[in-house]
């Protein structure tokens, strides 16, 4: 028997044999762990070099008490306890930054950030209260006919869109480091996932709505890059809008669809309300 196990508070990379220790501990919160829960489904699985999944093992040596998603993004789950982040925090300081975010609860991401705050470099900005919201019921107002999932061939419109919204919600253009964005905006096309309205232009269609279901597990559909064209902005589409991605996404993909939006976006706040959504917990990202 390896080391670790008869050692709890040992920090570990799961892997398959984890897996469903590892979802049990997401289905605590499935709206707030679905990030996480997305890549514990795949434990086992081969996955891009510099990630993992971290178990963190106290009284049970066997069960992990707490998770936290190494990859592009840091995501924590059940990651509360103080000794729990001590241990976490450790790991994490000797492999470096290597993620863009931390992202998830804020009661988990932001005493995680604290710990983090002296080791890593300083981020871009912190959003320490990003309201969680979720609808599992049929939308409060009419769906927008006009509102579909987007084709392949329809990738190259899509593309400009996703990177207009990641530019205005974050404060770069995605694409100026590498093909991966464009690459996860085909993937999601690909999967079904996207949706979009268009409208006839010069130079052939234009999105003018889109959004995507960005994360989806035990249940969960997590709705992100939602964007309207600035210049259709004030009509009610973001509206109409959601109501078409939440009926066709509870129809097809999972019975609660949810997503977290900053509090100072109050337009935003305010279509979300209309369409029916409420308020269960408050996420918190810190980007760098």
């Amino acid at each position: 028997m390896a080391l670790w196990r008869r050692h709890p508070g040992a920090v570990r990379a799961l892997d398959g044999r984890d897996r469903e220790a590892a979802l049990d501990l997401c289905r605590r919160d499935p709206v707030g762990s679905v990030l996480a829960a997305v890549q514990a489904e795949r434990l086992g699985e081969p996955g891009p070099p510099g990630t993992e999944m971290l178990g963190v093992f106290d009284h049970d040596p066997e069960t992990p008490e707490a998770l936290c998603w190494a990859g592009a993004n840091l995501v924590p789950v059940q990651l509360r306890r103080g000794a729990l982040l001590d241990e976490v925090v450790e790991h994490l300081r000797r492999r470096r930054r290597r993620c863009s975010s931390i992202v998830g609860p804020a009661e988990e991401v932001l005493p995680l950030w604290e710990r983090l705050a002296p080791v890593w470099s300083p981020p871009r900005e912190v959003r320490p209260d990003q309201p969680s919201l979720v609808i599992d019921a049929d939308p409060a107002v009419d769906p927008d006919p006009q509102v579909r999932l987007a084709s392949l061939d329809e990738v190259a419109h899509v593309v400009p869109a996703s990177v207009a919204m990641f530019t205005e919600e974050v404060g770069y253009d995605p694409t100026a480091v590498g093909g991966a964005y464009a690459a996860r905006v085909a993937e999601l096309v690909a999967g079904g996932r996207t949706y979009v309205r268009t409208e006839d232009a010069e130079d052939g269609p234009e999105v003018i709505f889109k959004a995507d279901v960005g994360a989806l597990a035990l249940g969960v559909a997590q709705v992100q890059g939602v964007w309207v064209h600035p210049e259709h902005r004030g009509r009610g589409l973001a509206t109409a809008g959601m109501a078409a991605v939440v009926a066709d996404v509870r129809a097809r993909l999972a019975p609660t669809v949810s997503l977290y939006v900053n509090s100072y976006n109050a337009a935003a706040l305010a279509t979300y309300d209309r369409v029916g959504f409420r308020r269960v917990g408050t996420y918190a990202t810190v980007l760098f």
